[in-house]
């Protein structure tokens, strides 16, 4: 069973590179930047954040689920220089069956960094361990390549193809679904970038 009490405080969690803390409406020139930019939303299949306006809805929304216990949103912080750098996610959390789908952007000058993967091993080791989620899903644009490549790294494994089931922007578009177990996750394993 999940443990709600992480849903009372949020946990600010922390690796050797980043801070990843509570994402919060004051973030929202950050979040708009990035989901603004067209490298990173090339395969997100959903709306550009034109304005803060729109990413402060955003945020509202994921604060709500996280309220409501099904989404946890974390702020990806560089220790060194305090600068927002990416988010991460945990959305759709089944209680009932102990999974979460995820999402997450990155900067793109921080891409090729191993900031993501450091990110990830942190979060999926709390949802893991802390959380105690059973298992992850990843919804990807089949064109998404990075994002592919990541999660095989993380350990997550195929498990589903499906064609034209996501209507978005005037055309159904293509998924590939990953899914990482708790019994696959290795936090010690060395990944390299």
């Amino acid at each position: 069973m999940i443990k709600d009490l992480y849903f009372k405080d949020f946990l600010l969690l922390e690796s050797e590179r980043l801070l990843l803390r509570k994402l919060e409406l004051n973030d929202a020139r950050e979040v708009q930047l990035i989901r603004s930019d067209e490298k990173v939303m090339i395969y997100m299949d959903s709306e550009r954040h034109v304005t803060i306006q729109h990413s402060e809805n955003f945020i509202s929304e994921n604060l709500r689920m996280y309220e409501e216990k099904t989404g946890i949103f974390w702020a990806i912080i560089e220790k060194s220089t305090d600068k927002f750098i990416g988010d991460f996610a945990f959305f759709k959390i089944d209680h009932k069956n102990s999974r979460a789908e995820i999402g997450y952007t990155l900067k793109p000058e921080f891409w090729g960094k191993g900031f993501m993967k450091e990110a990830m091993l942190s979060i999926f080791n709390f949802g893991f361990n802390d959380l105690n989620l059973h298992s992850l899903e990843a919804n990807i644009n089949p064109e998404n390549n990075n994002s592919r490549k990541i999660l095989t790294k993380m350990g997550f494994q195929k498990e589903a193809y499906f064609r034209e089931n996501y209507y978005y922007n005037g055309d159904y578009l293509d998924s590939e679904i990953y899914s990482l177990l708790k019994s696959e996750f290795q936090p010690g394993k060395k990944i390299k970038n």
